[in-house]
């Protein structure tokens, strides 16, 4: 496993690269924000872990967001001190897929690590394109299909309609489809899953 760390702090940096390292992990190092997004561009990772507080012009979130929209998918760990419910909504809506807050362990960075390796590495084994009856979802071109007519989905929409194409018939908790879908591993409170699932009952049906 390929792993790039943006972080300036050198103790929490060095402290994460040589814990990586010792688990016969590669580990490259950014000490700040353009520093991190020309590696993570130019590079093939399998993890990012990314703090949020960068010197260099351009802050975590706002490089999380900017690696999604040039279509970089690899799993994303924010890790910060910034622990209110807001900045945990502005890391996941830039695109991370977990969130870890320091001060932490080594051991659990390690877990989530994994975690999301390992479900990246499912995703990326999925067909490309996904069919269920006359409804055709394609993983690649970002496209969905029913009788012939594409149907416009929003990003989140369509990882929703992923998710429920790859499992049919099965049944998910919440805390699953946030988890999954918005990378949530908490109950942010809100109805956005019904509102989500009426919007694509909308657009399909």
């Amino acid at each position: 496993m390929k792993i790039l760390i943006v972080e300036d702090d050198t103790r929490i940096s060095s402290f994460v690269k040589i814990g990586f390292e010792n688990k016969k992990y590669k580990v490259d190092v950014a000490y700040e924000g353009n520093m991190g997004e020309r590696l993570a561009l130019s590079k093939k990772y399998d993890i990012i872990i990314l703090d949020v507080i960068l010197p260099g012009g351009i802050n975590g979130f706002e490089l999380c967001k900017k690696l999604r929209n040039n279509n970089v998918k690899t799993p994303i760990i924010i890790l910060t001190s910034l622990d209110s419910i807001d900045d945990k909504t502005t890391g996941f809506n830039s695109g991370a897929d977990d969130y870890l807050l320091k001060p932490f362990s080594f051991q659990e960075l390690e877990l989530r690590v994994m975690a999301l390796y390992r479900r990246y590495r499912n995703e990326v084994a999925t067909p490309a394109v996904l069919k269920f009856a006359d409804l055709e979802l394609d993983t690649i071109a970002k496209k969905v299909i029913r009788g012939g007519q594409e149907i416009k989905l929003t990003a989140r929409e369509f990882k929703l309609l992923e998710l429920l194409m790859n499992n049919p018939g099965k049944v998910f908790e919440r805390m699953e489809i946030l988890e999954k879908v918005w990378g949530l591993t908490f109950n942010s409170g809100t109805n956005v899953i019904d509102v989500h699932i009426n919007a694509i009952r909308n657009k399909i049906d």
